[in-house]
């Protein structure tokens, strides 16, 4: 059977980086999470909070209805309640 040298490769490095203490795999995987260019928590939260903002901005200009909360979670238990784990 044929083995690909990639995946013997990858498979050194994931056993060498398994010997690595505890705090250095942290820093390893932040490093490799960094590489993959995906938003960090700051932008998330960045984010998030420019959302809010929007939806403020909408409520109070009046774009948008408020709806009591009671209201809403009897609505979705209602949807979800027929059917849900397997009850009728």
């Amino acid at each position: 059977m044929f083995e690909d040298p990639w995946i013997r490769c990858e498979n050194k490095v994931f056993e060498e980086a398994l010997s690595l203490p505890s705090d250095e795999r942290v820093s390893l995987v932040e490093k490799l999470l960094t590489s993959l260019n995906l938003p960090i928590q700051a932008e998330i939260d960045r984010l998030w909070v420019e959302e809010a903002e929007r939806r403020v901005s909408q409520i109070e200009r009046g774009d948008v209805g408020l709806i009591p909360g009671d209201e809403v979670f009897a609505k979705i238990r209602r949807k979800y309640q027929k059917g849900f784990f397997g009850k009728d």
